[in-house]
């Protein structure tokens, strides 16, 4: 029997395959894993084609792959959900100071910045649902 997490109004059933509920869970997992998975699969692609890359960076984007991976898989989901989240707010800090860059890209940058927070979000989210063990 699938758990649920009771939320104003509704139940949440929390196996991917129970019911329509379950299938937006999976289906928010492996979206929100694919934005790792790619982001990671691509700066280590252009590390390999002979595009200088950091230490820093290849390390975060094998971190990024792996846990990208790991959630899909769905291994300890509540963890690997939270290592997504510091990995997202360490890169948008470290990749989106809106404030301390010029007035022109301020705008783009805090942007981005919010869409990682947005992120990081939806990965605190699949953390607090994701089954206790």
């Amino acid at each position: 029997m699938a758990r649920s997490v009771g939320f104003p109004f509704t139940e949440f059933p929390m196996a991917s395959g129970s019911g329509a509920h379950g299938g937006a869970v999976t289906l928010g997992r492996w979206l929100l894993a694919a934005v790792f998975i790619v982001a990671g699969a691509l700066r280590l692609w252009a590390a390999l084609r002979g595009v200088p890359t950091s230490d820093t960076t290849l390390a975060f984007s094998l971190a990024q792959l792996l846990v990208g991976v790991l959630i899909v898989a769905g291994w300890q989901l509540r963890w690997t959900a939270l290592a997504a989240v510091v990995l997202v707010l360490v890169d948008a800090v470290l990749s989106h100071p809106f404030w301390a860059v010029r007035a022109a890209a301020r705008t783009g940058q805090m942007l981005q910045f919010l869409q990682q927070l947005g992120l990081a979000g939806g990965f605190l989210l699949l953390s607090a649902m994701a089954p206790r063990r």
